[in-house]
């Protein structure tokens, strides 16, 4: 006898439904899982015969075929369990023929227990955009379900508990109808606690405003990575939308707190120097999203920079200019959203005391320019404002007044981006750092006084296309922190000042 239950399958965040299908017949007793199934799928057989052993059911002395359509896709991970036991039960008559488009996920423990999955969130999505009649999932992804109470999502703990459903003998509780944790707020740092440093705290103010990299270049103890843990704090709030893609993300990579239902902290993930270029763009067999990925909508921050390998420091450039990874295997590609903020922090020698006012340097020339030339220009050139951060001053240290703290920045901040939005709404933009090519001489119109000064630093300054569009942009946003529709005088000249670091450390190196 012949059943098919509704899956899913993911690629990246999307989703792709999974016909399970299921059939009994009289012959040579087998279990067979077709369908390109990877391991951890064809490990099914085996914790469905002990779960329906364990639960009292009895397992057909039959040959039985599962298929997982379509069959040319590559299946993976333990999702399956519930519905190939489910079935292999309607294909028995043991249960009644499911509602149609019902669907099912969930790994089985040996007793009967349904176990979380990764990226439920965006198989309840993928379900309600195609207006299926609703799912069963484990009781603890409940919260990931709840995130659309309009969409019917049915929270199930034991095998048992989802026959008695699919029997009519006792109702699920929707997920949405459980009690839902709210995500803990992380410690986030103030920038309070930042002594003087006017120069760096202002390039971070104007970096989270629009949305641009940031590099901090300093002598050790001048307070970049202080700096850079800080930037979140002055961050806006997530959209609805972007927390949707953000918990997608680390949904599926398993790194969603227990209970949560949705993200509403930005990202800030700081890979050591000896991550990979694997770690950082993501990989594996069954690709995964990397350190970029999980930062999505939120901060990257590279500690030491030059200290990173090479090919990691290469595998940024393209995700930070389209705002997306794309991972090639031989079975096929998936593309993670990306869209970051990088903030880089580094010494400008390998002492660190290279420029330093009072500490005299102890490389030579040649362990300079070799320090320094492992950062390449075409990365360089893509970190929006670069800043030098000067040491800090005892009398700062010893001041008792407090600097500015985070929340009166992050209304400066919010403001700006407010009005980014609303400017960039027709080209699908929210900030700055991503004004399309084509919409700058629309959306950064420049006084005339502000146009000389530009022409004069792109030829005196021998500036790249990609240097005069990243000013343009760090413009616009010191124009909208400044509430100013036209981008003026020191709009401009404030851009061009983030932009003449390379000419100081790497000129001629």
């Amino acid at each position: 006898m012949f059943s098919s239950v509704s899956s899913f399958g993911l690629t990246g965040i999307a989703c792709y439904p999974v016909t399970v299908e299921a059939d009994v017949s009289r012959a040579f007793p087998c279990f067979e899982i077709v369908g390109l199934p990877d391991a951890a799928v064809k490990e099914s057989k085996d914790r469905v015969r002990s779960a329906m052993k364990n639960c009292g059911m009895e397992f057909p002395s039959s040959r039985v075929v599962v298929n997982l359509a379509p069959a040319d896709t590559k299946k993976t991970g333990a999702i399956y369990d519930l519905p190939i036991l489910v079935g292999i039960l309607c294909s028995t008559g043991a249960l009644p023929a499911l509602p149609e488009g019902l669907a099912l996920v969930g790994e089985l423990s040996l007793d009967g227990h349904l176990r979380p999955v990764n990226g439920i969130l965006s198989m309840v999505a993928d379900a309600r955009r195609r207006g299926l009649p609703g799912i069963i999932i484990p009781r603890a992804n409940a919260a990931e379900g709840a995130v659309f109470p309009d969409f019917p999502v049915y929270a199930a703990d034991s095998v048992e508990e989802v026959l008695r459903h699919l029997r009519g003998e006792e109702i699920l509780p929707l997920a949405s109808s459980l009690p839902v944790s709210a995500e803990p707020e992380a410690p986030c740092p103030d920038f309070a606690d930042v002594k003087g440093q006017p120069v760096a705290r202002r390039a971070a103010e104007v970096a989270a405003a629009g949305g641009h990299n940031l590099l901090l270049l300093g002598s050790p103890g001048s307070g970049k990575s202080m700096i850079a843990q800080r930037l979140p704090s002055i961050l806006p709030e997530l959209s609805f939308e972007e927390s949707i893609e953000t918990t997608q993300i680390h949904s599926i990579a398993g790194l969603l707190p227990q209970g949560v239902s949705l993200l509403r902290n930005r990202p800030f993930r700081a890979p050591h120097h000896t991550v990979s270029a694997a770690g950082l763009t993501g990989g594996g067999s069954n690709p995964r999203p990397g350190e970029i990925s999980l930062a999505h909508n939120g901060v990257l921050f590279l500690d030491e920079l030059p200290e990173f390998s090479r090919s990691a420091l290469e595998a940024l450039r393209q995700p930070m200019e389209n705002s997306r990874v794309t991972i090639s295997r031989a079975g096929g590609s998936v593309t993670y959203p990306s869209r970051i903020m990088a903030v880089a922090a580094m010494n400008p020698c390998p002492c660190g005391y290279y420029g330093h006012p009072d500490r005299p340097c102890t490389c030579t020339p040649s362990a300079i320019k070799r320090y320094l030339g492992r950062v390449s220009g075409p990365l360089l050139d893509r970190l929006d404002i670069q800043v030098e951060v000067a040491p800090v001053r005892y009398e700062d240290l010893a001041s008792a007044s407090r600097e500015e703290g985070s929340a009166a920045i992050r209304e400066r901040v919010a403001a700006a981006r407010k009005i980014q939005q609303t400017r960039l709404a027709p080209y699908g933009e929210s900030c700055n750092a991503r004004i399309p090519a084509g919409a700058l001489g629309e959306v950064c119109p420049l006084t005339p006084a502000a146009d000389r000064i530009l022409q004069m630093a792109f030829e005196r300054l021998n500036l790249s296309g990609r240097a005069y569009d990243r000013i343009l942009k760090i413009a616009r946003t010191i124009a909208d922190l400044d509430g100013s529709e036209r981008i003026d005088t020191p709009h401009i000249t404030e851009a061009i000042q983030y932009r003449s670091l390379d000419r100081k450390y790497w000129a001629g190196r």
